[in-house]
């Protein structure tokens, strides 16, 4: 499945049902874009799972609603509910195991 890109307008439908990866991330930032491949191919390898991409500076109200304060910073959201959070890059295992 591919990474959704999420903003205000369809945020709480995507994470308010099943298990979602959320990465909280910015084009400018080093460490994200050492996440991004690591995020896409768990998307690609769980099909039981959502995984969605918040740009932080596109969407600076969803950022500031989770408290984000530094990035990339990925949150598991079961139900609709934020479960786990981890900031900064971790490599897959670490991810996976969060799920």
């Amino acid at each position: 499945m591919a990474v959704l890109k999420l903003n205000e307008a369809n945020f709480s439908e995507v994470t308010g049902k099943g298990t979602v990866l959320v990465d909280f991330y910015a084009d400018w930032c080093g460490p994200c874009k050492m996440m991004a491949p690591v995020v896409a191919e768990i998307s690609e390898e769980r099909g039981d799972i959502t995984v969605g991409k918040v740009n932080v500076d596109e969407c600076p109200a969803l950022a500031q609603q989770f408290g984000v304060m530094s990035i990339p910073m990925l949150v598991v959201f079961k139900n609709g509910q934020a479960a786990e959070s981890v900031v900064g890059f971790r490599p897959k295992k670490d991810i996976l195991a969060l799920l």
